[in-house]
């Protein structure tokens, strides 16, 4: 793993050197599909609109680098990672106790945050923020390696279903779809299903977990960002085996569509569309099928700070974004259509996260729990009431 590691380290470290693409005249004239690698190896498709949006969020990135290691000059080195700033609720609980030049450092990491990190600092700063690095510190060091070595060789339906899974997780991409990458991966999807039998594995972990592998440093660390992601800032019971939590998360969506875009809920309610026909796949993959590779980290930046909240913002705005074309449609697969389009070519994370956190509108964390505890009795009775049928059919089934 160390070696593929360094190898891809050093990838990344080329592509970050990459000139910036600049279209000919001709290539301007003739509209033409262009393909190239982003800084986490995944390929990039788009015309020269995108190239030129692509060529801003790069520059962005490189001015916000300059922010934060200035910040760090001025602060000390990993002034961000004091024990003070607790991740709780709505992203900062401070103790009251604390200096006013806590407080004021507290404000400004939660607005660099949403300015996105430095993929460079990247996995420094998740894996403290988040909780990760507490995790794993409850645990003794060999902790992975003898879950992994524990493991190794048994069979279950959760290593079946993964094993069946790796060659579709992102498929091409130079690591992740190669034997070394399968492994790693593998390892990290199996390690955790023994760690949570509850969760096991479930579908769309896959393309977290691999999202989670290029951008952290080690495997391990990946593992136990994987831990705190499913245990501590995304809702329980989302990936157990009847989905309950992420049902109840369609059903606050819906909600909370309702209440910040009412002309598009109505609309779609007349049309009879569902808004989990494409918000199950966002929140399940979190966002990592759909949005481009630097799009989604900039949403993860968020989640790992300020918690799940985030993912109704990001995927609220999806839909305000294409409002008056929403409203213009009359049939569900046109809907499904602009939402799939938008999502897949939102090269600029800022566009997403400024209407995301300004169009939108606050919601605390505290109001989607009560919006989650409202729901909570009804996908339970819906869940039991298709368990019933599921049973009587096996039981006409057996008689018959």
């Amino acid at each position: 793993m160390f070696g593929i590691q360094n190898r891809r380290d050093l990838t990344m470290e080329l592509q970050s050197q990459i000139p910036i693409l600049r279209p000919s005249i001709h290539a301007r004239r003739a509209n033409i599909v262009v393909k190239f690698q982003d800084l986490y190896g995944f390929t990039v498709e788009g015309n020269v609109d995108d190239v030129n949006v692509l060529n801003e969020v790069r520059e962005k990135v490189r001015n916000q680098g300059r922010v934060w290691w200035a910040l760090e000059a001025s602060k000390g080195a990993n002034w961000y990672l004091q024990p003070e700033i607790l991740l709780i609720g709505d992203g900062i609980a401070l103790k009251t106790s604390l200096k006013i030049s806590t407080l004021t450092n507290a404000i400004t990491l939660k607005r660099l945050i949403r300015k996105g990190i430095p993929p460079v600092l990247r996995p420094k700063v998740w894996f403290s923020l988040s909780g990760a690095a507490k995790k794993k510190s409850t645990v003794p060091e060999s902790y992975y390696s003898d879950l992994t070595k524990a493991v190794d060789g048994k069979v279950t339906p959760a290593t079946r279903q993964i094993d069946h899974d790796l060659p579709r997780t992102f498929p091409g991409h130079p690591w992740l779809d190669t034997p070394e990458g399968h492994a790693a991966l593998r390892r990290v999807l199996v390690g955790y299903s023994f760690r949570d039998s509850d969760v096991g594995y479930c579908q769309g972990l896959n393309y977290v977990a691999a999202l989670l592998l290029l951008v952290m440093k080690t495997e391990e660390d990946a593992f136990w960002m994987l831990a705190v992601l499913l245990e501590n800032v995304l809702v329980r019971d989302c990936y157990t085996t009847n989905l309950s939590g992420c049902h109840v998360e369609q059903r606050v969506f819906k909600d909370l569509l309702a209440q910040k875009c009412p002309r598009i809920a109505t609309h779609l309610e007349e049309m009879g569309f569902d808004v989990s026909l494409v918000a199950t796949e966002w929140f399940l993959c979190l966002f990592s099928k759909s949005f481009p590779s630097e799009t989604t980290l900039r949403v993860w930046d968020v989640l790992f700070f300020e918690g799940a909240k985030v993912l109704f913002h990001a995927a609220l705005a999806i839909f305000k974004m294409n409002e008056n074309e929403l409203l213009m449609t009359h049939q569900v697969g046109d809907v499904i259509n602009i939402l799939q389009k938008t999502s897949h070519q939102l090269f600029d994370p800022d566009e997403l996260l400024t209407v995301a956190f300004e169009k939108i509108g606050s919601m605390t964390t505290n109001t989607i729990s009560k919006q989650r505890k409202k729901q909570e009795p009804a996908v339970m009775a819906e869940l039991d009431q298709r368990l019933r049928r599921l049973n009587s059919l096996k039981e006409r089934g057996k008689s018959t």
